[in-house]
């Protein structure tokens, strides 16, 4: 049963908590040397002692005694029979096997810096204080409730299929997820947080949603939808998006900028590029390619002037993710876009707020513009272009059909 010099309440609490697991007569006992813990075994009619570490007061002894139950397991069921090598085995055990994930979790922020704040809560992780009524963890919160349970997973691909299994598989939400854990167990492995057994594996079993196709608004269907809007401000908004083919939280990052012909309206909003971690677009210059109505007329709606001078937009939001919200929102109280939206789910397609930008590209490139100016136009790299645009890339099929029926006739 263990010893102790003080009989201050929370020796007691310990002296029960080791006298549960030590057997009845184990002959261990721990005492205060000096101000530090100090086990004692007697066994065989040898004694041996060894000072811990720890400092003799609550707040160690209770980190202490569960390296206690250790070393006896070590010394009782190991292979190593002497108090001082059970000790040590003890000792790097604790060091290098038992991480802590929360603490990792929390040391990885500062290794993804182009993580806003509130991206790195929304997708990564959120403190235990600010989880508040959260049902919907961060996949990182999850990877600690599973390490820290009595059935742990033992290897990468079982802690990624339990972690994710509350993301729909195909959904965007359940990607971001795999990413963001399959890079923090990449990162952690390489800096020795955690075994190699934790390296993520290169091929995970996923399904893949089928990609919706985004609907280009025709020039006429622009129109007659921007003359619909009551709304001034929303009107200004819709007009912006269509003539310069602007993502919807773009319409927040204009700014007018004296360039070698003048002045020049810019956006200055970075995206992440896609498949480059890391790495951001640039702001960019902007150039407008009118609506052109039925009678061939192109609509100037002066937009730069107007941004120039400041025309108030409507509320998009404090949040940039909320920009692309609050357009759907306005848009599905537009009767004409509803008759849109179910004229082109008949087509097989879909209408969305990134159906302004499409006809932009799907525009340009009926123009002929060359590919690396239409990329540069629309901020993104060729790589985004060519997996979002290549539909609207002329391939020369309808030319060759055209000239050999023109020849027939």
């Amino acid at each position: 049963m263990p010893q102790t010099n003080k009989k201050e309440e929370w020796v007691q609490h310990y002296k029960k908590q080791l006298k549960v697991f030590l057997p009845k007569n184990s002959g261990w006992y721990i005492s205060n040397n000096g101000g530090n813990i100090k086990i004692e075994v007697k066994s065989g009619g040898k004694k041996e002692t060894k000072t811990l570490p720890y400092a003799w007061n609550e707040q160690e002894m209770a980190v202490a005694i569960e390296e206690i139950k250790q070393i006896y397991k070590r010394y009782v069921e190991g292979s190593v029979h002497t108090l001082a090598a059970a000790t040590s085995i003890a000792s790097v055990e604790n060091s290098t096997n038992e991480p802590s994930w929360r603490e990792i979790i929390e040391s990885y922020r500062e290794f993804v810096p182009n993580a806003s704040n509130d991206t790195w809560s929304k997708s990564y992780y959120v403190e235990p204080k600010k989880v508040g009524n959260r049902k919907a963890l961060p996949v990182l919160n999850r990877v600690i409730k599973l390490m820290e349970s009595n059935k742990k997973p033992v290897n990468a691909t079982e802690l990624m299929m339990q972690a994710l299994r509350h993301w729909k598989q195909g959904t965007r939400s359940r990607g971001i997820s795999r990413r963001v854990l399959s890079s923090f167990l990449e990162w952690a492995v390489i800096q020795g947080k955690i075994t190699n057994n934790f390296a993520p594996p290169k091929r995970f079993p996923e399904t893949k949603k089928p990609k919706r196709v985004g609907f280009a608004m025709s020039d006429l269907q622009m129109i007659s939808l921007i003359d619909s809007e009551k709304d001034d401000k929303w009107k200004f908004a819709l007009q912006l998006l269509g003539t310069y083919g602007l993502r919807p939280v773009e319409l927040k990052y204009l700014k007018i900028k004296e360039g070698i012909e003048g002045k020049e309206l810019w956006c200055m909003y970075q995206k992440s590029k896609g498949g480059k971690k890391g790495e951001k677009t640039e702001p960019r210059r902007l150039y407008p390619l009118f609506l052109v109505n039925a009678e061939g007329k192109a609509m100037d709606y002066k937009l730069q002037t107007r941004v120039e001078l400041g025309e108030p937009l409507p509320t998009l939001g404090s949040k940039d993710g909320e920009t692309a919200a609050a357009l759907r929102t306005k848009l599905r109280r537009n009767k004409l876009w509803n008759l849109y939206r179910i004229e082109t789910k008949d087509m097989g397609e879909e209408l969305v707020p990134y159906s302004f930008r499409h006809r932009y590209a799907k525009q340009s490139h009926a123009e002929k513009f060359p590919l690396a100016n239409i990329c540069k136009a629309m901020g993104h790299t060729l790589e985004v272009h060519l997996q979002n645009y290549s539909r609207f890339i002329p391939d020369g099929t309808s030319e060759m059909y055209d000239k050999a029926n023109k020849v027939k006739v």
